[in-house]
């Protein structure tokens, strides 16, 4: 994108920028616009329009409050002071509403512009997004969420203060964890984070298609390509272009789709399905997996190679039987979440419903506690959700009730996981979509749960 300026009332401010300027201006992350006396913009660079949302064409000649949308643009406008003072302001912290309806939090600084007789002729006001600043800042000040995800976990927030800067490469990231634990949301984090925010995410989730489906939803196939393939049809690595994606249960993929998509990390190239021609992808891959990638690599499920490619910068998340402390929070950030969709008036949880919560296992982790908040609040005919209201999974977890994991229990986990799914199975007479509803862990997961024990 050029550096784009029109002739008006001071056609001189925006004519004698000479092409090395605008070059240097376009080639930095900080957003640069000059305006004439009457305020309306002139000139329009790179970061402006990617940071507001809006073309350089459709900017020029526009007054600059119509376009900048400021919190002070009706009030305290930086550039309004500075050409009625004569004083440059420097790093004023102010928010901007961009295009897409988003709260950005940037940094300010204005000054006067003059022609070569020194006569004032407008005015330059360059601008600085500073939304990673700020998430750095939240984490530093110990806040408990972070872009949707919400943790007072030290172990969460050390990953937390990393996203930024992983973001901001262009590695591949392999996230680990169990199923619920929110890896979705981190690859989001990641997207959103990085300078392809303003791109797409696309996410594949690589365990809920067979392999002919999953290869064709990935790469795209032409027609005749198979049967009832009547047209040319675009793969989510072409959805992708330019932006994210995420491949979700990548552990799931068989031997030749992981030839495959080796293939496009190394070459960064593929072909659709029924096409011989190469395609250039550029992509960023974000991968996430319930398995431990490196035991399948040593049993020979899952390929070496591809998993030094994937496994370029890996971020383990821990589940939320680790991470207690957070529960309580979760927990009225999903009922905030219920009282907002279905108007209910339901202020909390009495101390025995949150104790159930502190004491389960939580084998589906936050999955299965939104799903729990959910399955209470339709039950709750009260003004706080009581131990009754929960799913039939915490029956058993009366106060005090010793649970897996603690001293004397005489169960381990993994023996109680298999009671509960045993009593979940026979309550709904083997149904298991049922019964995975009920312990609110998806029925994938139930599956898997099942022919590991």
């Amino acid at each position: 994108m050029k550096y784009f300026s029109r002739k008006g009332a001071a056609g001189a401010a925006s004519d004698n920028l000479s092409s090395d300027l605008r070059t240097i201006l376009d080639s930095i992350n900080d957003g640069v616009f000059t305006v004439d006396e009457d305020f309306r913009i002139t000139s329009f660079n790179r970061a402006a329009a990617e940071i507001i949302g809006i073309s350089p064409e459709a900017a020029l000649g526009q007054h600059c409050w119509k376009v900048f949308n400021a919190d002070i643009c009706e009030g305290a406008c930086a550039l309004k002071e500075t050409m009625a003072t004569g004083s440059p302001l420097i790093n004023k912290q102010v928010n901007i509403h961009t295009t897409a309806r988003r709260k950005v939090s940037i940094s300010v600084s204005t000054a006067l512009l003059r022609n070569h007789s020194g006569d004032v002729v407008g005015g330059v006001e360059s601008f600085r997004d500073l939304t990673l600043v700020e998430e750095l800042r939240k984490a530093a000040e110990g806040r408990s969420t972070f872009h949707h995800m919400t943790s007072a976990n030290h172990r969460m927030w050390e990953i937390f203060k990393l996203l930024p800067l992983i973001a901001q490469s262009d590695s591949t990231v392999l996230l680990q964890g169990e199923s619920g634990t929110g890896k979705e949301l981190m690859a989001r984090a990641i997207h959103e984070l990085s300078s392809r925010a303003r791109k797409p995410l696309i996410t594949l989730n690589c365990g809920a298609l067979p392999d002919t489906l999953l290869e064709a939803e990935l790469f795209g196939h032409k027609a005749g390509a198979f049967t009832d393939a009547k047209r040319d049809r675009k793969g989510r690595i072409a959805a992708a272009e330019s932006g994210t994606l995420f491949l979700d249960e990548i552990g799931d993929i068989s031997p030749a789709l992981q030839v495959r998509l080796l293939r496009v990390l190394q070459e960064r190239t593929y072909e659709p399905l029924g096409s011989s021609d190469s395609i250039k992808a550029n992509v960023r891959f974000v991968a996430a997996t319930h398995r431990d990638l490196r035991t399948e690599v040593r049993e020979g499920r899952f390929r070496e190679d591809l998993y030094y490619r994937l496994n370029v910068m890996q971020i383990a998340i821990p589940p939320l039987r680790e991470r207690k402390e957070d529960i309580p929070a979760l927990a009225r950030r999903f009922l905030d979440k219920q009282v907002a969709l279905h108007g209910r008036p339901i202020r909390g949880f009495t101390p025995e419903a949150m104790d159930r919560f502190m004491r389960h296992s939580w084998p589906g982790n936050i999955r299965e506690l939104e799903n729990a908040v959910e399955h209470a609040c339709v039950l709750c005919r009260q003004d706080q959700i009581q131990a009754a209201d929960l799913p039939s999974t915490f029956e058993g977890l009366s106060p005090g009730a010793p649970t897996a994991g603690d001293p004397g229990s005489g169960k381990d986990l993994q023996s109680q996981e298999r009671a509960m799914i045993q009593a979940a199975l026979e309550r709904h007479g083997g149904n298991r979509t049922a019964a995975a509803r009920d312990l609110g862990i998806h029925t994938t997961t139930l599956w898997r749960k099942l022919r590991r024990a």
